[in-house]
């Protein structure tokens, strides 16, 4: 069985650490904790974990701060989490399953990591993330932020998912503030840091800036592909914010036709725009291929679940009402209300269709 160094960097995480590390604490063989500064009760919690803490100093890079952790591990493979992370128990099993069956010539373990949620607490937001990486292999994490570390070597995609829970803002600004030091400082930006620092100006509101970057990004021939079909999406999303409804996020989002197939993220925003025309027929179209789409996570791109699913479903029964096509707008409904029985949407189309088409009133015709 593989040996597993869990290697963390936190600070002032005494409201979440505890859980995590709960999570955790019998899937691992050593804790490694790294504190980069904090003024409450982290390095007490932590001293009830492990005997492995190190302080060093903050200093507004995230990918040095995890090489220092990695160094510190003794065992087969170094794992990371974020001091608001944690593993519910079905991972939990899934994790130690993998443990019992990882062959050591394996480089890196990739797993999910979810990011968001509905009100059910089912992911809506996910990617892959390199999670496992092997000991003293010569893997080193660059970025200064949204760090992460270049796959190489043998490669494999598990079906374990680790669970990002915020109780807490942070620092909204912090990320964007290490870019725009590296701007200032002449510090080139490789693609990934370019595609990241446009998207932090998204966040921030700032959008004609975060489109010069974002479009300058498109632009870089090494750019990842995931990232670049990612791009297209937040461009479009840029131009709608800063009220630029125009063809414009037409042409951007139909650009990521060209780097690989279509995505439910693309045909959902698509849809969406034909939607604000009142253009139904077509509208409905995108939709309609959204819910064709195959989910592909082992991509490693960003997967917004409800696009393949509940997005495409609520807004086709929108646009087949509009059409006047009630009985396929009930089913899409029906469809809907499957998936989130709760929301706010269903429940209005539900007192709708009792209004519009009574003898439904029972959930007939149930889908």
């Amino acid at each position: 069985m593989i040996t597993i160094s869990l290697c963390m960097i936190v600070r002032d995480e005494e409201e979440v650490l505890e859980r995590c590390l709960n999570s955790v604490k019998d899937l691992v063989d050593e804790i490694i904790i790294v504190d980069t500064g904090s003024l409450d009760r982290t390095r007490e919690i932590a001293a009830g974990y492990t005997e492995r803490i190190y302080e060093i100093p903050w200093k507004d890079d995230f990918a040095w701060a995890r090489n220092y952790s990695f160094s510190k591990g003794q065992k087969d493979y170094c794992m990371w989490l974020d001091a608001d992370d944690v593993i519910d128990e079905e991972n939990r099993k899934k994790f130690l399953d993998l443990k019992k069956r990882l062959s050591k010539d394996i480089d890196m373990v990739m797993m999910k990591y979810g990011t968001s949620y509905d009100d059910n607490g089912n992911v809506l937001f996910s990617y892959y993330r390199e999670r496992l990486v092997k000991n003293n292999s010569g893997f080193l994490w660059g970025g200064r932020v949204h760090e992460a570390i270049t796959p190489r070597g043998k490669v494999v995609y598990e079906d374990i998912e680790i669970l990002h829970k915020k109780v807490k803002s942070g620092d909204a600004g912090r990320n964007l503030r290490i870019y725009e030091e590296m701007a200032a400082q002449g510090e080139k930006m490789d693609p990934r840091a370019c595609f990241y620092y446009g998207r932090e100006l998204y966040y921030n509101r700032r959008y004609k800036e975060a489109e010069e970057v974002l479009e300058r990004f498109l632009k870089e021939p090494d750019g990842w592909k995931e990232n670049k079909i990612e791009a297209c999406l937040n461009l479009a999303e840029c131009y709608e914010a800063d009220k630029d409804i125009g063809e414009h996020i037409l042409e951007v989002l139909f650009k990521s036709f060209l780097l690989d197939l279509p995505r439910a993220e693309i045909c959902c925003k698509i849809g969406d725009w034909f939607q604000r025309e009142k253009r139904w027929k077509e509208a409905a179209y995108w939709y309609e291929r959204a819910l064709a789409v195959e989910k592909k996570p082992e991509l490693g791109g960003f997967i917004r679940a409800e696009c393949y699913d509940y997005l495409p479903e609520i807004n086709l029964c929108l646009c087949y009402d509009k059409m006047g096509d009630y009985e396929k707008a009930y089913v899409h409904h029906r469809k809907a209300a499957a998936l989130r029985p709760s929301s706010d949407e269903v429940l209005w189309n539900e007192a709708y269709f009792q209004k519009r088409m009574p003898e439904k009133e029972n959930g007939d015709n149930m889908i």
